[in-house]
């Protein structure tokens, strides 16, 4: 904890982690050889409706960052670095006078519908994918510049600079632009090889790559915080680039056991594969839909992004939004509407509540339909409910009837994801892999834990829980000479945190 007396505890540093969903402020630091972390701010992030878009409300964002770095202050921390991780793909563009140009339009957002076929035009997929190795997704930043080049080509014409949203966010702190390369590589318009930014890719799509600032690597540092920041928070921190990338952040705080292991990311969404020291461009990754994102130091996080804990995120937001009951005439009329009656809790729906509803539905022998959690209709569907239940019908599965029935059908469908990528990636790589290793929000499912390791066949070793946070810190800790090398930081975080191993 923050010293006493009036007196900030100064050698700790603080990592700004915000997801899609929410964001926190964690204080990290090293006590009698273990990181000790203590989370001192968090808040809500929302997406609002501007000028026909689902945007990021940047001004809540902004207001939220300085409020939790001024929280550290109060909570007794005066962090030497501060580090920002979030979300990829989504971006800013700003004026020549540094003012925003547009909206930041946020990935599920519909505006990339139909960009597929307009860039497939331009340059065929798999050829894209030599250059870039990025799994083919609508909503990666590519496809939103091609949109932005159709509906407001007068912003791509006003702009001067293009950064990501955590790059944005580090502006706001230093007044300083740069591009980090994790962040970077889910744009789709970074080569694989170089890790620069691909010329022939921005010349072939006409995207103008004068706005793009060169590549900066994670564990540089913007300097200290402007004297404005400083005022407001109380302290004067330099800010250091982590992974800025969730996901990239998450990666390094796996502490990988029984080797060779995939790594799991487990949260809104679940980015599964593995860590390597080169891309894998070849056709058969470009088949499987792997993707080549940035890593620490130049590593590569050979993955396949899935849906994840979006869609039980989404049925919660739905169960505690309407009162649902079941309308079997709807059912028979062939309207796809389900509704999902919960039975005597007397209170609001948690994740605890969807687990035990699984869990019971699974004890009674409940044979689960299964769905491509991948298909683009789970994105962004005005009921999660409904397009799950429909696309049920539409295979010609049983329909779920029950909370306990609509759960199962999502979990068996995330493990049977989860096995056809571990699958595809033992055929890739040319082995097979001892274990998975689970870091994230979604480590704390036990229902999801035990299905991954029996579906998948190997051991589950499930945390640490604040797998992004820790990422965000050891990149700070080792700018800072805390720890040596990467594997030393991983090893204390094996030591500093509980890991659960599950057996299949």
């Amino acid at each position: 904890m923050g010293q006493s007396a009036g007196i900030p505890l100064t050698d700790c540093y603080a990592a700004v982690d915000i997801g899609a969903s929410s964001g926190r402020v964690v204080v990290g630091y090293l006590e009698d050889g273990l990181i000790r972390l203590e989370e001192v701010h968090r808040f809500d992030n929302r997406q609002v409706r501007l000028n026909g878009h689902d945007c990021w409300d940047l001004d809540l964002l902004g207001t939220e960052l300085l409020r939790g770095l001024a929280r550290c202050r109060e909570a007794g921390f005066a962090p030497k670095t501060v580090g920002i991780d979030t979300w990829g793909v989504d971006f800013v563009l700003l004026d020549a006078d540094d003012n925003l140009v547009g909206d930041a339009v946020a990935y599920r957002d519909a505006r990339t519908n139909g960009m597929y076929e307009v860039a497939d035009a331009i340059m065929a997929p798999e050829e894209l994918y030599r250059h870039c190795g990025l799994q083919r997704q609508p909503f990666n930043t590519i496809y939103q510049l091609l949109a932005l080049q159709r509906e407001h080509p007068e912003q791509l014409e006003a702009a001067a600079t293009f950064l990501m949203i955590p790059d944005y966010l580090n502006f706001l702190l230093t007044g300083q632009k740069a591009v980090e390369y994790t962040n970077a590589s889910t744009t789709g318009l970074l080569n694989a090889e170089t890790g620069a930014w691909d010329e022939t890719v921005m010349a072939a799509f006409a995207i103008p790559r004068r706005l793009f600032p060169n590549v900066t690597h994670a564990g540089a540092s913007l300097g200290p915080v402007l004297p404005e920041v400083a005022e407001a928070i109380g302290y004067e921190p330099r800010v250091v680039l982590p992974a800025t990338h969730d996901t990239g952040s998450a990666y390094l705080a796996v502490p990988a056991c029984e080797l060779p292991a995939v790594f799991l990311s487990s949260g809104t969404w679940s980015l599964l594969g593995v860590e390597n020291r080169s891309p894998i461009c070849a056709e058969p990754a470009y088949r499987a839909n792997f993707t080549n994102e940035g890593g620490y130091h130049f590593r590569y996080r050979f993955l396949k992004n899935i849906m994840g804990l979006w869609m039980i995120q989404s049925i919660r937001r739905e169960l505690n939004g309407i009162a649902y009951v079941v309308d079997e005439k709807a059912i028979r009329k062939g309207r796809l509407h389900q509704y999902m009656r919960v039975e005597g809790l007397g209170h609001e729906v948690d994740f605890p509540d969807l687990i035990k509803a699984a869990d019971e539905a699974e004890a009674a022998g409940v044979t689960a339909s299964i769905v491509n959690v991948n298909d683009d209709r789970f994105l962004a569907p005005d009921s999660m409910i409904e397009e799950i239940c429909a696309a049920c019908d539409e295979s010609g599965q049983s329909v779920p009837q029950t909370l306990g029935e609509l759960m199962l059908c999502v979990y068996e469908s995330l493990v049977s994801c989860y096995r056809d990528a571990v699958d595809e990636l033992a055929s890739l790589a040319g082995h097979d892999y001892a274990s998975i290793n689970i870091v994230g929000g979604g480590c704390r499912d036990g229902h999801l834990n035990r299905r991954t390791a029996e579906a998948c066949g190997i051991p589950v070793y499930a945390g640490p829980v604040e797998g992004t946070a820790l990422g965000n810190l050891a990149v700070q800790m080792l700018a800072d000479g805390v720890f040596p090398h990467l594997k030393a930081v991983r090893a204390a975080i094996a030591e500093s945190f509980e890991v659960t191993k599950v057996e299949p």
